[in-house]
């Protein structure tokens, strides 16, 4: 049986992960799976076993405990087809224990590509997600919960990106720019490792 091929995908909150995601999904035949997305969905779904705790984890700017998190992640890659799938894990792992957890639960279950890191300034990030504030109505989109995120992003996330860059698994992108001249960084890293062997032919460029 194929393994699912995983992409993580890593940079502080407002980076534009999710805007460069979808341009992937489109163009390469990945699927998106947001950790993000994957929490806030199970956090307002009715009678939720974990929806309270996320709720609180979220509010507060923590990271929400892993085996939720990877329970929750393979649950949305399953649903898209496991066997061959393409799968870009974004926003996870975020820390020392996630990146842990996620290896113990499903090391053999899945052939982990590399982390695609999109690198940005903290002063750029926040007003991006100021302005996303103004009519996400997002619960961490306020300025308190940003800065308490920014903190979570520097001291848990970054030395997991250190681990990615040590083992030679690091893709970095340079988010401080327009959209498309972002996008045409990821197109090249994309382009340079998107093998028909590896993924199965699609390697289509989109113009």
């Amino acid at each position: 049986m194929a393994r699912p091929i995983v992409v993580f995908v890593l940079g502080g909150p407002g980076a534009g992960k999710g805007t460069q995601c979808t341009k992937i999904e489109e163009t390469y035949g990945f699927c998106h799976v947001s950790a993000g997305d994957c929490l806030r969905e199970e956090r307002k779904t009715p009678g939720s076993e974990f929806g309270e705790l996320i709720e609180t984890y979220i509010k507060e700017g923590k990271i929400v405990p892993v085996e939720i998190t990877v329970k929750l992640l393979e649950k949305k890659m399953r649903s898209h087809g496991w066997e061959g799938g393409k799968f870009l894990i974004d926003g996870f792992p975020r820390n020392l224990n996630n990146f842990e957890g996620w290896y113990a639960h499903l090391k053999d279950a899945v052939d982990d590509r590399y982390c695609l890191f999109f690198d940005c300034p903290e002063d750029v990030m926040e007003q991006r997600l100021v302005e996303r504030g103004k009519d996400s109505g997002r619960v961490d989109d306020n300025l308190d919960s940003i800065r308490k995120r920014f903190k979570t992003y520097v001291d848990e996330t970054m030395p997991i990106i250190q681990c990615f860059n040590d083992a030679g698994k690091l893709k970095k992108v340079d988010a401080n720019q327009d959209i498309c001249k972002v996008w045409e960084e990821v197109r090249c890293i994309f382009d340079d490792i998107c093998q028909p062997k590896l993924l199965n032919g699609c390697c289509a460029r989109s113009n």
